[in-house]
């Protein structure tokens, strides 16, 4: 079974539902049969590529939200209610997330598209890190084990930027308006940050679809397999 998750690596949902859908492979009955698949759903292209912003100066300038006022939603509160923290999201800086969706679509090509979303996650909610520039993504490179030089060359190059494209592309042609969006086993969409029972009751529903119970009622039935017809042992 696969699931693929479109996130936006600075959306703080993405980082919550990136969490809840480890946690609900954990408690699947089937855990080792299924593959975590991350994929790129920018929505920071249209920020600055020099500069950061505060998310508290972003949100205000953007959707003239106050941080704390009511209705907005305790991202904080509720990653930490389930195990997630620190998780630093109002005191933490957005920018523009290409080139590090970029570094991302690389690790992944390398073996490690698990590992590296996990680490971005970690160093920018968990620490407040900056994952902006190349220097920042080099600094990760090193953590991953892989080549530097070679990470350099192929971020000033651009070398996956059509790549990252084409991932937030198919995303929109599946139907997703906005991220983390989830797709199990090429059968369901899920969108947004969905808690994680309702994961776990997913990955259950399509795991049965797609492996019917076999029902064994007579384990001395007649069957026939790859070296021929066994004759049940009554009738020998």
């Amino acid at each position: 079974m696969q699931v693929q998750i479109w996130s936006e690596i600075a959306c703080p949902w993405c980082g919550l539902g990136s969490h809840r859908l480890d946690r609900a492979v954990e408690r699947f009955e089937h855990s080792g049969h299924v593959e975590v698949v991350h994929r790129s759903l920018p929505l920071g292209s249209g920020l600055p590529e020099d500069r950061t912003l505060s998310v508290r100066e972003f949100l205000s300038a953007k959707y003239g939200v106050i941080p704390g006022q009511a209705g907005v939603p305790d991202i904080e509160g509720m990653a930490a209610a389930e195990g997630l923290a620190p998780y630093r999201v109002l005191d933490n800086r957005v920018g523009n997330t290409d080139l590090a969706h970029e570094f991302l679509a690389h690790a992944s090509a390398e073996g490690r598209n698990g590992e590296a979303w996990n680490m971005i996650f970690r160093a920018y909610f968990g620490k407040a890190e900056s994952i902006f520039t190349l220097d920042d993504l080099l600094g990760f490179s090193d953590d991953l084990g892989l080549d530097r030089d070679r990470t350099r060359q192929i971020l000033a190059d651009r070398r996956y930027r059509r790549q990252v494209q084409e991932d937030a592309h198919q995303a929109r042609q599946l139907g997703a308006s906005g991220a983390p969006f989830t797709v199990i086993d090429d059968r369901y969409a899920v969108a947004g940050a969905q808690d994680t029972d309702t994961l776990l009751g997913i990955l259950c529903q399509v795991w049965d679809e797609t492996h019917p119970t076999v029902l064994d009622a007579d384990n001395d039935a007649a069957i026939c397999g790859p070296d021929g017809c066994a004759v049940p042992a009554a009738h020998a």
